[in-house]
């Protein structure tokens, strides 16, 4: 066992890291309260709903997302067809959408004033008693509202793992006498097994997370209930009650994702340097693969992104105002500006394990994480707590000794809301840095300090340069995410301080969908740079290498 130096860098790690794991332990410590009557109100009407909704959107996310993300990685990573090209990268852009604005289209577009009834009213003459039309605003309609901007995690992590299996086995088993489904189900599949886990899990725990799609379609979720516990009933024992209780739905997913790959035991035999030959459809094959990639294409990217277009066509003089600018400009500003301490931090951890791996550098660091697999209502309530809690000592404080209040010097303000997205993203940000150090050898870090370079010139001379893109990406898919975060927003933001994301909210819950687009559709320009370039990191990796950043 490796003996623990404790000097500036092992202390500024496991600090940091300490610092970014409270908001989580804060909402276990807060939960081990006695039960009050609020949560045992709850316990005997609605708890039963919310694990029940929870359990049934997290079943239809998952299934949705493998039945769309599965064949079109394989179509795209294995099979030669008109339109593959574009299709590698263009079905990520659903992820350039946050799940509360595609929920807002699709009830624009097919609610009884929307285009879709009205064109039907329409070309058949018909009235309002003379069809019926699926209601989408229920659960089935929530979970196919998020699979259909949630799949790209699983076509990701699929489409990588198909372009490094090794053309030798394919080869081998092709040998045998197995086609081309056969193939793909005996040993295509089984080799991928641990990604899709991994896809899906992901894809469930941002399920478990979305707040605006959940509470617009009037589901009772997890999310929503801790809104309205902490917001309409007052009681942060109870709204973190719920919270471990989501949480505990959370690291269930992560513990079944580590299980299932520690119990994989599919390996890669031969050459993997070689990637195989593409199978080139005939005949309608090639257009069914095409139309395979297409309608999720559609439904995730193209149709609500050109209903927000008409939308924002019509309405934009109206919203293109001074107002928008100060909204646009807060939350770039803010997402900038967080993504840049992200990326601060993420350097500082990644660098300080690999100087010091210690066994309980690395537990900090990995605990520092446990973020991203937390949904942001759980964060913002573990980060207003401790900081409510220091506002109300310091207060006191000053009362009984100066006679005069600080206010809030902490909640309200936009150091809570900074707290909370490093909180929240930092793992998107500390992967991309890991994923770099890892191919930079040790090597170059003995012949560095061999010729008198300290620990932070190794880092700044010899990392950081090489490193250029992994920070880049790391530093872009952060800015994304803070950009789209509407949960922490809602709750820790100051009292005059907005952002597009909640402004596109407020619009949409007030029934003003048209009026929202402008808004939303900032955020999804804002997008798509980023996952072409996740595309483009993708398609460029070589077989044996990690392809994400």
């Amino acid at each position: 066992m490796l003996a623990m130096r404790c000097d500036r860098w092992t202390v500024l790690v496991v600090g940091l890291a300490a610092l970014l794991a409270l908001p989580v332990l804060t909402v276990f410590v807060t939960a081990l309260q006695p039960a009050g009557a609020v949560w045992r109100h709850l316990a005997d009407t609605v708890l039963a709903d919310y694990v029940l909704n929870s359990v049934a959107l997290m079943i239809g996310v998952g299934a949705g997302t493998l039945l769309i993300g599965v064949p079109t990685a394989w179509l795209t990573a294995v099979c030669e067809f008109p339109g593959r090209r574009w299709f590698e990268w263009a079905l990520l852009l659903p992820m350039a959408i946050p799940a509360y604005i595609i929920a807002y289209t699709y009830t624009g577009l097919l609610d009884f004033a929307g285009p879709v009834q009205a064109l039907l009213r329409e070309t058949f003459g018909w009235s309002r008693q003379d069809y019926g039309f699926p209601e989408i605003r229920l659960l089935p309609g929530a979970a196919l509202m998020l699979a259909l901007v949630l799949y790209p995690y699983v076509y990701l992590l699929a489409r990588a793992a198909f372009l490094e299996q090794s053309a030798a086995m394919l080869e081998v088993s092709r040998s045998l006498g197995a086609g081309p489904w056969r193939r793909f189900l005996t040993v295509t599949l089984p080799l991928a097994r641990p990604a899709l886990i991994a896809g899906v899990t992901l894809a469930q725990m941002e399920a478990l997370a979305d707040y605006g799609a959940v509470q617009y379609f009037g589901v009772s979720t997890f999310t929503t209930g801790i809104f309205r516990v902490w917001f309409g009933m007052n009681d942060a024992a109870a709204a973190a009650q719920l919270a471990t209780l989501l949480l505990l739905f959370v690291f269930t997913l992560l513990v079944f994702e580590r299980l299932s790959r520690r119990q994989a035991r599919f390996h890669h035999t031969g050459q993997r340097s070689q990637r195989p030959a593409r199978l080139r459809l005939q005949g309608r094959w090639r257009w069914l693969a095409v139309g395979a990639c297409l309608i999720p294409l559609l439904g995730g990217f193209l149709i609500p992104a050109g209903q927000l277009a008409i939308w924002a066509w019509r309405t934009a003089p109206g919203m293109l105002d001074q107002r928008f600018l100060h909204l646009a400009a807060n939350s770039l500003l803010l997402a900038g500006g967080t993504a840049l301490l992200i990326l601060l931090l993420a350097v500082l951890l990644g660098y300080g394990q690999r100087l010091r791996p210690h066994p309980l550098v690395r537990l900090a660091v990995r605990s520092a994480g446990l973020g991203y697999a937390v949904p942001g209502t759980v964060i913002a309530i573990g980060v207003l707590l401790p900081l409510a809690a220091i506002d109300r000592t310091v207060d006191g404080w000053a009362r009984a000794w100066f006679g005069g209040s600080t206010g809030l010097l902490l909640s309200g303000t936009l150091i809570a809301l900074l707290f909370a997205y490093c909180a929240r993203f930092l793992p998107v940000a500390l992967h991309s840095v890991e994923a770099g150090l890892t191919r930079i050898r040790p090597s170059m870090d003995d012949a560095a300090r061999a010729l008198g370079s300290t620990p932070h010139a190794v880092l700044w001379r010899v990392h950081l340069p090489v490193l250029r893109g992994s920070l880049l990406t790391a530093l872009l898919l952060a800015f994304v995410d803070v950009l789209k975060e509407l949960p922490a927003a809602l709750i820790l933001r100051p009292f005059n301080f907005n952002t597009l994301a909640v402004r596109t909210y407020e619009l949409a819950a007030d029934e003003r969908l048209a009026d929202s687009a402008t808004f939303a559709l900032a955020i999804v320009l804002a997008g798509i740079g980023p996952v072409i370039l996740l595309s483009q990191t993708i398609s460029q990796a070589r077989p044996g290498h990690d392809p994400l950043p």
